[in-house]
């Protein structure tokens, strides 16, 4: 089982890209959520791992994650607001947020109690690791789950507008990094967090796998290797949730070939890295195609 852990939130979605005047249609996303709904689809067994408002968004952001198959027993509820998130899809299909989040449910997430065994790895990222107090214990908690051997999955997927101390993030960021088996992030992440993917690898993860849109994907290893597939030619609707099915993906690869582990992840061929990362390009593809975050089944990629 693979567990996700971070924010369930709700996606305001103008209903005609590019207009500021278009109807706003909520959509259940947040990166972590988003994450979660792709390894389930994909065939993964999942939990999920966070604070869920008892409100109506709330509400509905629980039952999908239900009619996902995703095991919600490592899930928190209380009675805040749920996070909102008010997105500016671009006529390219790219998307920009505005969040919503003072006193909100996701926010108050509090240490859990030891996770059951059959968890292999633990995945964290996105606003979860910056809004206080929850972001503190969520760090913990990546802390406690590497210590017991679990293979740590990052996506930072950086969000400069709720970040009030940049520095003070990015010291976080290397705080992380020693409990850290696979770092996964876009190019424009890597650049605001200084582009030190060479450092990066020295402090803990195995492999740091970054995102380069219609360019593809590119894994740098702690050995020094290098390896890259292009991006799927696809009809861009939106790229809400790309990233995170990109997450999901290769997630849901390594554990198909059991490679959940530093160890194994350092020792992966040139093969097995592009089979992997052509996999995940793939997924993201599909996502792209469709309006939200909609990750494909596992059939759609058969």
């Amino acid at each position: 089982m693979i567990a996700v852990a971070g924010e369930a939130l709700i996606d305001l979605v103008p209903e005609t890209a590019a207009d500021v005047s278009a109807p706003l249609l909520p959509v259940r996303g947040g990166g972590p959520h988003n994450t979660a709904v792709a390894l389930a689809r994909l065939g993964s067994a999942t939990a999920f791992c966070s604070r869920i408002s008892t409100d109506a968004f709330g509400a509905m952001l629980a039952d999908r994650l239900r009619e996902e198959q995703v095991g919600l027993d490592l899930v928190q509820r209380g009675p805040e607001p749920t996070t909102l998130a008010v997105a500016s899809v671009r006529e390219s299909g790219s998307a920009e947020y505005t969040f919503y989040c003072q006193g909100t449910a996701d926010r108050l997430f509090t240490l859990p109690a030891p996770f059951p065994d059959e968890v292999r790895a633990v995945s964290f990222g996105t606003c979860s690791l910056v809004l206080e107090p929850g972001a503190s214990a969520y760090e913990e908690l990546m802390h406690r789950e590497a210590r017991l051997g679990r293979f740590i999955a990052l996506d930072p997927n950086i969000r400069e507008g709720l970040i009030p101390d940049p520095d003070a993030y990015r010291a976080r960021f290397s705080r992380l990094l020693p409990s850290v088996s696979l770092v996964k992030l876009s190019d424009e992440d890597a650049r605001w967090l200084g582009n030190d993917i060479a450092g990066w690898l020295e402090a803990g993860p195995s492999a740091v796998v970054v995102t380069r849109g219609e360019a593809g994907l590119t894994v740098h290893t702690r050995g020094g290797a290098e390896y890259a597939v292009p991006g799927e030619h696809v009809r861009v609707v939106d790229t809400i949730g790309a990233g995170d099915t990109v997450n999901a993906a290769l997630l849901h690869a390594l554990s198909e070939r059991d490679l959940l582990s530093a160890d194994a992840l350092a020792g992966l061929s040139a093969d097995t890295w592009r089979h992997v990362l052509g996999f995940a390009a793939r997924a993201a593809a599909i996502t792209c195609t469709r309006a939200g975050a909609e990750p494909p089944y596992a059939h759609e990629l058969e």
